[in-house]
């Protein structure tokens, strides 16, 4: 039997609308960081920040009623997505986020600049996700966004959280962050005054740590979320296989039939809110 990793009354609000692209789109708003903390381990050569939990869950309830209108009629949504013709869910994520960034009735920030680049002669030194005015502040933040799934292998170091592909790693990710993606003091003619990493999706642990508990967590790991667990053993329980774009949110119901034969990817039991990520043994690289 697949063990539960964790009891926890997590906040997931998401999980009560109808829609699939509402769902996502409360997800993308109200989930928290994967990062409860930068990590000591980072060496930080630009310094950022990490939005509080309680920052997210307010924003939810700040968007609440119109993530409800939306849930009726999505069309507005729907039209805005068509934009997007790549697949990658980190850019359905990032668009996700930027729908909601329009929306500024709803929330306190006034967007500045979207996927700004920072060009010198014929040189691209970097793009900004988000440039924003917080108008409770009055100050001008600049905002990276990733959506990350990484497996925990070793010793649950940095270096030890692997991607999908195996060369993209929770470490390479955050240097990536403090090396060169927040190197920036100025965009659109604006002086930069705080940075912060949006950093959402999930985290799995391995099955064999049947009994992990958060005590026993890297102190950066955000507690206050879902985690799932990975493995190449097949449970016995009724899990069935998520659509890619379902990653950032399953939909209310079943997208597939019941787990027979199983291929790699993500695997949820709903009734439990239990994810699985499954490896086939032959691609797994033990060290």
């Amino acid at each position: 039997m697949l063990p539960s990793v964790q009891q926890h009354a997590y906040f997931e609000p998401w999980l009560r609308y109808k829609h699939p692209l509402v769902r996502q789109l409360a997800f993308a708003v109200a989930s928290p960081n994967l990062l409860q903390q930068i990590p000591a381990e980072l060496d930080c050569k630009y310094a950022f920040e990490l939005h509080p939990d309680q920052l997210w869950q307010q924003h939810f309830y700040s968007y609440q009623a119109r993530l409800q209108a939306l849930d009726q009629s999505p069309h507005e949504l729907e039209n805005f997505l068509r934009q997007l013709k790549s697949t990658r869910l980190g850019l359905r994520f990032e668009h996700l986020l930027w729908f909601w960034l329009q929306d500024n009735a709803y929330h306190p920030y006034q967007l500045l600049g979207h996927s700004i680049q920072k060009i010198t002669g014929p040189k691209t030194l970097g793009e900004l996700d988000f440039v924003l005015l917080n108008r409770d502040t009055q100050q001008i933040e600049h905002w990276e966004v990733a959506l990350k799934y990484y497996l925990a292998e070793g010793d649950f170091t940095l270096a030890q959280w692997f991607g999908l592909n195996r060369n993209d790693t929770f470490s390479n990710k955050l240097h990536h962050f403090t090396q060169k993606q927040f190197q920036f003091s100025d965009a659109l003619g604006y002086p930069i005054e705080r940075r912060f990493a949006v950093i959402k999706g999930q985290l799995y642990l391995p099955y064999a740590v049947s009994g992990w508990h958060p005590q026993h967590a890297p102190k950066w790991i955000n507690s206050q979320r879902r985690h799932g667990l990975w493995g190449n053993l097949i449970p016995p329980q009724d899990f069935y296989r998520l659509q890619r774009h379902e990653w950032l949110c399953p939909n209310a119901e079943a997208s597939s039939q019941s787990a027979i034969w199983w291929t790699e990817g993500l695997y949820y039991q709903a009734a439990t809110v239990q994810f699985y990520m499954y490896r086939r043994p032959a691609l797994l690289l033990h060290k």
